[in-house]
């Protein structure tokens, strides 16, 4: 259980500061490409905005259990196994997930790609992490 809890909650911290400070600079320097977010689609209660900043431990706890259960299955220099990791969860999860969500919402192919970029980034750093945590 240590092998999961730790290496999760590190990933958790270094992706939500990776994730704040990337969402801040996007904002602060590409203005123009978050304008789509002003639509009530994404305007929540504010009783549930924990949940959002909550994501990069979510995000971290289940890759950790992932990896620890396959990380037998990745093999070379740990950059090489952080971005096979990546790739792996892009495939098997991200793109099921982001197909669904363009066909089903009334969202832009832009948000789609940087949302899966967003997820194949976040899942690579973790997988970084785990590579040297818990090899």
């Amino acid at each position: 259980m240590k092998k999961i809890v730790l290496p999760g909650l590190i990933s958790g911290v270094v992706l939500f500061i990776l994730s704040y400070g990337g969402l801040y600079l996007g904002i602060r320097f590409f203005p123009g490409l978050f304008m789509d977010y002003n639509n009530p689609l994404f305007n929540s209660e504010s009783n549930r905005d924990g949940f959002f900043y909550m994501h990069a431990f979510v995000i971290s706890f289940a890759l950790s259990w992932f990896w620890d259960r396959f990380k037998g299955l990745f093999h070379g220099h740990f950059i090489f196994r952080g971005l096979e990791f990546g790739f792996v969860y892009a495939i098997v999860a991200l793109l099921p997930v982001m197909w669904i969500t363009f066909s089903a919402m009334d969202i832009t192919l832009f948000m789609v790609l940087s949302w899966f970029i967003y997820g194949f980034v976040q899942a690579v750093v973790a997988g970084l992490l785990f590579s040297k945590l818990n090899p």
